[in-house]
């Protein structure tokens, strides 16, 4: 389960991810990357034949189980790695 803030601070986790060649891969992926619980927005460069790189903008922290089912819930696509903004108090 994600973990609610309460000091509205956006995360950002960038993923970088295998298989997306064109515009609607990009768009699969947006589409339940943003369906996920305290998404606000998703970007995506793509990059194909190579890594192609998200930025998801949160005001949770995502689980890397919940990232990973939604890229495979999107098609035939890898989570290669996940990424996280550091935040310094």
């Amino acid at each position: 389960m994600a973990d609610f803030t309460d000091d509205g601070i956006d995360r950002t986790t960038t993923l970088k991810v295998s298989g997306l060649t064109c515009g609607h891969c990009v768009a699969h992926v947006t589409e339940e990357l943003e369906a996920l619980k305290g998404v606000k927005n998703v970007s995506v460069v793509l990059n194909k034949g190579g890594q192609s790189v998200v930025t998801v903008v949160s005001d949770v922290v995502l689980e890397d189980a919940a990232l990973a089912e939604a890229i495979d819930e999107a098609g035939d696509y890898s989570l290669d790695t996940v990424e996280r903004d550091v935040r310094i108090s």
